[in-house]
């Protein structure tokens, strides 16, 4: 699991690799929320190079929306394989998420 970001603008993006399950995700949490705390308010993650996710998974990516809506920030997922949007769908996470089909489109989705 590697976590890549850059900024494009005021919005961080941040690309993880691989899988993101209990092993990891407690690191991949702080990872995230270390950003956050630098005042980090617009995120983007990029899942297009993510190839599995668990529930503690998910776990990581509810705390890392619901840090950022406390800090009047917003996250938006994109690029979502079909086996991870399918962990997304079923945990219920596409409904309470927003989730977009390309790296373009959550940038756009940002900037509005």
């Amino acid at each position: 699991m590697t976590l890549s970001s850059e900024k494009i603008g005021g919005i961080l993006v941040v690309s993880p690799a691989g899988q993101i399950n209990s092993a990891n995700a407690a690191e991949v949490e702080s990872g995230l929320l270390a950003w956050v705390e630098k005042g980090e308010r617009l995120c983007v993650l990029d899942l297009k190079q993510l190839d599995y996710i668990s529930s503690a998974g998910l776990r990581v990516v509810l705390m890392l929306a619901k840090r950022l809506k406390q800090n009047s920030g917003q996250l938006v997922l994109c690029s979502l394989q079909p086996q991870v949007h399918e962990v997304f769908d079923i945990s219920g996470f596409l409904s309470i998420l927003t989730v977009v089909d390309s790296r373009p489109a959550a940038l756009s989705q940002l900037e509005a």
